[in-house]
């Protein structure tokens, strides 16, 4: 009898996660079908970033009306088919459109076949960064007139505007930033003070694209230029440090289900997205228990809402851990049979475990841990004795993390040593040195990145400090080698770029002159700008027009000591702060400016 009402309720569990994973289906569906308009149009804007908002529009209703899995949601199956279907189809009548191709230069992706045509799609999307026509914000009265007039969609046109400088930012991001920027805009059109209200409201809706914009392309890199092991990896770590009372079937079972829906992202497919990110969000809050109860919170929100809260929440608190499984990584006399055994599943319960007691590392450093126990495991298990070999596997872990802690540190220490200007002088001498391939333009740019992150991270604890560097590193230098992929810098970049994702920062650090590079011959009068419109310039472009000097000079001769740069530098400030005040600025520009030229001459030759 016992034994019937326990099969009797484990029934009506059962029962009850199929209703729930059933209703579950139906409010993605529904979801979707709300939505899809909006969603296509990303789509369409992320891939067509020269087309305007009414060729979009223009195009996303020929696609909606063109395929028949799209004009009904209504079976289980047809969301999916909707979303590959629609990709297809949208490749094709690209493709088809002589016009369209010749004004987006895709004439060599129509070409080729689907798979190697997607790729040529994607490798021509420009991200913010490198996108020129950066589109205007309108006034706060014309926001609040376009909104009264309804003359187009708010939240559609924002949404449009934002996919087409950010074609890596993902469709259901967009679709919930599009939202807040349609409420924010409906709330401050009531105000008096419209404008003051519209910079409060929208100003952090853009600084969150920005950034989240950088990782989404970031965590796309990860996946085309590594292999699926390294992309894998970096989300279980993201996850065990977020959800660190979850168990680890539940934390491998989420790895896979994200590292595949980013995949699908990554390629640009908005609608499969934003269903894959809907169904996850699902799973995740039905399962609030089992991996972390400070989703409650968020999976009480509305969708699109509930998705980007999901996300953006802070890790779980961390649980009473005993050191037990872990140690048995390192102690256990069956470590290599386990390893040799299954390899990928082992390795991801060791990252599993150390990751969720040490949510104080960043994801690279974690990673760093990961990668000498993998290659530790693989010489150590040919060995007679692997025991002895791999026992020291702890202090390893320690040696590492120490290194990467101080590298900080004294990255840090530099920082509050020079103060934020003389900082980035220094990164523009280091970094000229070792990529002087680059523009002077670019170095000075790409710098400034790495000396605002120094400013924003250096002054916090030291816990916090090290996430901070760690983690904007990996986005600047994530940054550099796209660069690098897109038009090749040197040897050294591209060893660091490619070799190892986890030990990318390190390698970076230690990178020396590039001794191979032969800089092109430039007087001092090339190198030195005297002209008199340096007089008009703002502080910020003086402090610009000082770098690239810095960079020419570094570039010219990269053996000069800090000292005799510095030394140019200085009297370069002091004769444009005296002559700039002389009633005859120009004269005094050419008449002083011989003892700076002479100055610069003798580094040159030395």
């Amino acid at each position: 009898m016992k034994g019937q009402v326990l099969e009797a309720g484990k029934s009506k569990v059962k029962m009850s996660a199929n209703v729930v994973s059933v209703m579950q289906n139906i409010k993605s569906q529904n979801y979707l079908k709300e939505n899809l308009r909006d969603i296509t149009s990303i789509m369409v804007a992320q891939f067509l970033q020269k087309s305007t908002y009414e060729e979009v529009q223009t195009i996303v209703t020929e696609l909606l009306d063109t395929v028949e899995q799209c004009k009904s949601l209504k079976s289980p199956e047809s969301p999916l088919e909707c979303a590959h279907q629609l990709m297809t189809t949208f490749l094709e009548y690209i493709c088809s459109n002589q016009g369209m191709v010749e004004k987006h230069m895709f004439t060599d992706c129509c070409t080729t076949n689907n798979t190697e045509r997607l790729e040529c799609f994607l490798s021509y999307k420009k991200d913010d960064m490198d996108y020129r026509e950066i589109f205007q914000i309108p006034k706060p009265e014309q926001i609040c007139e376009m909104d009264k007039e309804n003359q187009m969609s708010m939240k559609a046109w924002y949404g449009y505007e934002i996919s087409r400088r950010h074609p890596f930012l993902y469709g259901p991001t967009i679709l919930t930033m599009s939202a807040c920027y349609e409420t924010a805009v409906q709330t401050c059109c009531q105000e008096e003070n419209k404008t003051e209200c519209l910079q409060i409201k929208l100003d952090p809706i853009r600084k969150y694209i920005k950034e989240i914009s950088l990782r989404h392309h970031h965590l796309c890199d990860i996946g085309i230029k590594f292999n699926h092991n390294v992309a894998k990896a970096v989300e279980l770590v993201l996850l065990t440090k977020k959800q660190p009372k979850a168990n680890f079937s539940e934390i491998a079972k989420l790895t896979t289900d994200i590292k595949n829906l980013h995949k699908i992202c990554c390629e640009g497919n908005a609608v499969a997205c934003t269903l894959g990110r809907s169904q996850l969000m699902n799973y995740t809050c039905s399962k609030q228990v089992t991996l972390s109860s400070k989703t409650t919170q968020c999976c009480e929100q509305p969708e699109p809402f509930r998705g980007e809260c999901i996300i953006n929440l802070e890790n779980d608190d961390k649980p009473n851990l005993s050191p037990l499984p872990l140690r048995r990584f390192t102690e256990d006399q069956s470590v290599c049979k386990q390893f040799t055994g299954k390899q990928d599943s082992f390795l991801e319960e060791f990252l599993y475990e150390y990751s969720r007691r040490h949510s104080e590392l960043a994801v690279p450093v974690i990673l760093r841990v990961d990668t000498i126990y993998r290659n530790l495991l693989g010489k150590c298990c040919t060995l007679e004795n692997p025991w002895e070999c791999y026992s020291r596997g702890n202090e390893m872990f320690q040696r590492v993390v120490r290194e990467s802690r101080d590298r900080v540190k004294n990255h840090c220490g530099l920082h509050e040593k020079l103060g934020a200007s003389n900082f980035h002088d220094r990164l523009i001498v280091l970094y000229t040195k070792k990529a002087p391939q680059l523009s002077v333009q670019e170095l000075v740019v790409f710098t400034k990145k790495m000396a605002d992150a120094a400013t924003k991270c250096c002054p916090l604890r030291e816990e916090q400090q090290f996430i901070c560097v760690e983690d904007s590193a990996k986005l600047i230098l994530g940054a550099l080698c796209r660069r690098h992929e897109a038009e090749p810098i040197n040897a050294g970049v591209g060893h660091c770029c490619d070799h190892s994702y986890a030990f990318r920062k390190p390698c970076f650090d230690d990178l020396q002159v590039d001794g191979a590079y032969l800089s092109p011959s430039l007087s001092c009068d090339q190198v030195i700008n005297l002209k008199e419109d340096l007089c008009k310039a703002q502080e910020e472009e003086l402090q610009i027009a000082k770098q690239k000097l810095l960079s020419s000079l570094v570039k010219q001769n990269p053996y000069a000591t800090e000292m005799q740069f510095q030394s140019i530098i200085v009297d370069f400030l002091h004769l444009i702060g005296m002559c700039c005040h002389a009633e005859k600025s120009e004269k005094c520009l050419q008449e002083e400016g011989s003892k700076l030229m002479k100055k610069c001459q003798s580094l040159l030759e030395d």
